[in-house]
């Protein structure tokens, strides 16, 4: 099938499809939808649920759990069986949903696709399916339809269309019928509709061309079933670390069978003691205190406007080494604003931005009242008066949005600053007749009645207006058109097209007050020509701050627009965006991907982009190693943002397919968001870095304590039930509370982390050793002394008690790895002193509650017992604050660059 259909005229598209503007016979149509299929999008054949539950359950981490939970049960300690199950349930339960969650997408597409259409069969018009519409069906669109299928125009009449969705084009565009003499991209073929665009203004007669899957959106369809999604770096670092997790495991089991049969152990004895080992080598707590970290971080992301829709995702943004970001309504306002007036020969700056009506009209930097400059009042009354739109307000009292197209409404907000009321002139000057706005006449005209006569105030393209224009509004008054104000003009029409800015030209001209019909006639030659109108979507004053922080995070803000290229080149340099070329759509589709690969790292600015341009670019920066985060609203992002590491769609403008498809969720469409969920997700992770220390120092310290009182002393200082209550209450006492740990402020002011640096890092590991060992060898002596000198339930009682007065104080230490409490503010973390009063009431009911003594194999202790626990917890406290104040950096090896790397 013809592919270039906007290439043929329309009797040329007729032909090739062997259709007439009568329209298909129904025997043909259905002898089409034979051969062609139903016009419909076909998703992705469903993971079953059963399948997506147990899918949650593979991991190497749970399986260690789960060898856990049924050694747990060998040994009757159901109790510990039934809560390593809960928190595994639990887990699995929360991933489940937010893996269903993400396979509405395509059926989000699906439903883009409109239910019912008109078409022209056997030379009437009939309401069809639109699943039943076929190549060379003859559609008839009008004013707020969607549109079915991509079609090529037979005869329009003032058609617009809005192709936001998969252009990135923000405003409507005027549609036309003469074939294009050349190859274009897809938002420049002003000849053809497109499946799931909605029809804005005016109406047409199309013949439909592509259906179902090898429409445009289609094709954007089967690209999203075809992206196959990787691993965040949270996911890998997870798993990773269940490796690990799982040989030590193996590793320390085999000691001790090894050990204690050289010891000459029995067999059921060396058993029980693999099964503490197992028990304490294992993190059983892990899992779910990385979902609390991840949901706590998600409620606080809410809180500054981004929805996080996978947990995963949370902590991606914080790895995020480049942003792709969409210009219209995020890095701008997406609302157009008169920036600059022409009149008089003089420009006039506007000031304010959006939609809201206040601001002040300036010249040469002093304030000009438009009451007293009769010129430029006629420009803002033509403004307004010749003009469609509407100022509404807000819910809620705010201000404002525009009903209507967003020029003419930047327009009417323009005269509203300068005091004019659309109403009161509307009452004033009431409309007696119109001239619609054609793109092939270029212009806008109003007939209203003023002074005994009538006038038509006329806005449109500056050039048509010039040549349509015999005079010129001058301070004071009209005079003729001469060739240097005709130069003067042109002359200021540049230099605002230079700014980036959208030009709009207003005439006027007076007619007798018989005239009551308004024709072309009346306005040709006869207009007089008022000023000059520049506008532009002007860049969020947030946003500026936010690229700034972007640039000092080491994060690189690449722009990626369906708007013009000296547009996009215009807002990068208002918002001080990095140094680099600026490439358009169609030099990226004569780009190789050799060659895109080579130039990627020096773009800084994408226009005139079609959709799966996007998913290109998005696969060159993560092919140089980029964690790649991506904005989107339309249909078209859809596929790079399920191909980005993290896919962000807009909460106000974006689509439901956009918003399915993604990880986060902007809620206030605004940049400085996406860079403030960058923070909280770099804080987020070293919240999980500081609990991933104190749950492997705390286990390996259990470990050691473990392996040095067996080989030397022959005997385990903790029961096996004593070591699950440390990891499943205490650590949890105290893991969830180190996981809400308050920012520290300087996280915007580190590097990204490498993509390859995860949880555990070489410093890290070190630092977990360090501890370890020195709680381990702590536990040792103190166990080593007091079976010497009292019962074993004693011995036992008393390390137990150490090895909680251990954690207490890791507690706090675990907080930071650089800064000391003290930096940090020892009251700053709520949660965690309200945790510890909590963990030690506990463990003296423990200890000291019958019932539990039994259950626990503890006995009471004096005062002066539990003095020697706490007197070795605070020393191992002191010697590590002490190391961070003289060695803060000593265990920072490898912490944002893999070794390798940081070497080079």
């Amino acid at each position: 099938m013809n592919e270039q259909w906007h290439l043929l005229r329309p009797d040329e598209a007729l032909q090739s499809l062997n259709s007439k503007r009568s329209g298909l016979t129904e025997t043909e149509a259905k002898s089409r939808l034979l051969y062609y299929g139903p016009n419909e999008l076909k998703g992705k054949k469903k993971t079953p649920p059963i399948l997506v539950f147990l899918r949650q359950f593979l991991s190497p981490l749970i399986y260690v759990l789960l060898v856990a939970a049924v050694i747990s049960i060998v040994v009757e300690h159901f109790i510990d069986a039934g809560v390593i199950m809960g928190v595994l349930l639990l887990n699995a339960a929360i991933g489940f949903i937010q893996e269903t969650r993400a396979e509405r997408a395509m059926e989000a597409l699906i439903q883009i696709a409109a239910p019912k259409a008109k078409v022209r069969r056997d030379g009437r018009v009939r309401l069809i399916p639109a699943r039943e519409i076929i190549p060379g069906d003859i559609l008839l669109l009008e004013t707020g339809d969607r549109v079915p299928a991509d079609a090529r125009l037979i005869e329009i009449s003032n058609l617009k269309v809005t192709e936001a969705m998969l252009t990135g084009e923000s405003m409507p565009v005027d549609k036309r019928t003469e074939a294009l003499r050349e190859e274009v991209p897809m938002a420049e073929r002003k000849n053809m509709v497109h499946m799931g665009t909605i029809v804005t203004y005016g109406r047409a007669t199309a013949m439909a061309v592509r259906t179902g899957m090898v429409t445009d959106i289609g094709k954007i369809a089967t690209a999203i079933q075809e992206i196959k999604p990787e691993k965040t770096p949270l996911q890998k670092s997870i798993s990773k670390l269940s490796r690990y997790i799982l040989i030590l495991f193996l590793g320390i089991c085999a000691l001790l069978v090894v050990v204690g049969l050289l010891k000459g152990m029995e067999w059921l004895e060396v058993f029980l003691l693999a099964v503490a080992a197992a028990v304490s080598a294992i993190p059983e707590g892990l899992p779910a205190v990385v979902t609390v970290v991840l949901a706590v971080g998600m409620r606080i992301m809410a809180r500054r406007n981004a929805i996080i829709r996978k947990l995963v995702a949370v902590e991606t943004l914080g790895s995020a080494t480049v942003i792709c970001s969409d210009k219209t309504g995020t890095l701008t306002l997406n609302e157009m604003t008169v920036q600059r007036l022409y009149v008089d020969g003089q420009l006039i700056e506007v000031t304010g931005e959006g939609y809201v009506p206040r601001g002040e009209f300036r010249r040469n930097g002093q304030r000009v009242s438009p009451e007293n400059e009769p010129t430029l009042t006629l420009l803002l009354r033509i403004g307004s008066l010749c003009n469609d739109a509407l100022l509404t307000r807000r819910e809620n009292d705010e201000c404002c949005d525009i009903f209507g197209d967003p020029t003419e409404g930047a327009l009417l907000v323009a005269a509203t600053k300068a005091g004019m009321n659309k109403e009161k002139l509307e009452k004033t000057f009431p409309r007696l007749d119109e001239i619609p706005f054609q793109s092939e006449k270029q212009y806008m005209a109003t007939l209203h009645p003023r002074d005994g006569g009538r006038v038509a105030y006329v806005k449109g393209a500056v050039e048509r207006l010039l040549s349509l224009s015999k005079y010129i509004m001058k301070e004071d008054g009209v005079a003729p058109l001469a060739e240097a104000d005709a130069k003067a003009i042109m002359e200021a029409n540049t230099s605002l097209a230079k700014q980036a800015l959208r030009v709009i030209a207003t005439a006027y001209v007076e007619l007798p007050s018989e005239v009551e019909d308004l024709k072309d006639e009346d306005i040709r030659g006869n207009l007089v020509f008022v000023g000059l109108a520049g506008m532009a979507d002007p860049p969020r004053e947030e946003t500026k701050e936010a690229v700034r922080l972007c640039q000092q995070a080491g994060i690189k803000v690449v722009m990626i627009t369906g708007d013009h290229k000296l547009t996009a080149e215009s807002i990068a340099h208002q918002l001080n965006l990095p140094p680099g070329k600026t490439v358009t759509g169609v030099e990226l589709q004569q780009m190789s991907d050799d060659k895109l690969l080579s130039q990627i790292e020096n773009i800084s600015v994408f226009a005139r982009i079609e959709p799966l341009h996007k998913l290109r670019i998005v696969n060159a920066l993560k092919s140089h190693g980029h964690v790649v985060a991506m904005t989107g609203d339309g249909v078209n992002d859809a596929p790079a943002l399920k191909a980005a590491d993290i896919g962000i769609a807009m909460g106000i403008t974006g689509t439901d397919v956009a918003k399915e498809g993604s990880d986060m969720i902007l809620a206030d469409d605004n940049f400085s968001s996406v860079v403030a969920a960058v923070e909280e997700g770099r804080v987020i992770f070293n919240r999980l870095r500081n609990v991933i220390f104190f749950l492997l120092s705390t286990n390996l310290g259990e470990l050691l304590a473990l392996v040095l009182t067996i080989l030397f002393i022959g005997k385990a200082p903790l029961l096996a039930v004593q070591i699950i209550w440390i990891n499943l209450v205490t650590d949890t006492a105290v893991d969830i509370p180190l996981g809400l740990e308050p920012k520290v402020g300087d996280e915007l002011k580190q590097p990204p982390r490498h993509p390859k640096v995860g949880l555990i890092f070489p410093g890290l590991l070190l630092r977990i050793c360090f501890l370890a060992t020195l709680m381990g060898v702590g536990i040792f002596l103190i166990f080593n002394w007091a079976q010497a000198r009292m019962s074993l339930e004693e011995a036992r009682t008393i390390a137990f008690c150490s090895m909680v007065a251990f954690e207490w104080f890791r507690a706090f230490n675990a907080r930071s790895d650089e800064y000391t409490v003290f930096r940090l503010g020892f009251l700053r973390n709520h949660w965690l002193l309200l945790s510890i009063p909590v963990a030690i009431m506990l463990q003296l009911a423990v200890v000291y509650v019958p019932f539990l003594q039994a259950a626990f194999g503890t006995v009471p202790i004096g005062i002066d017992k539990w003095g020697i626990a706490l007197l070795a917890g605070g020393a191992l406290f002191v010697i590590e604050e002490t190391r961070k104040v003289f060695l803060p950096r000593l265990f920072s090896l490898g912490k944002w660059r893999p070794l390798r790397e940081a070497n080079a």
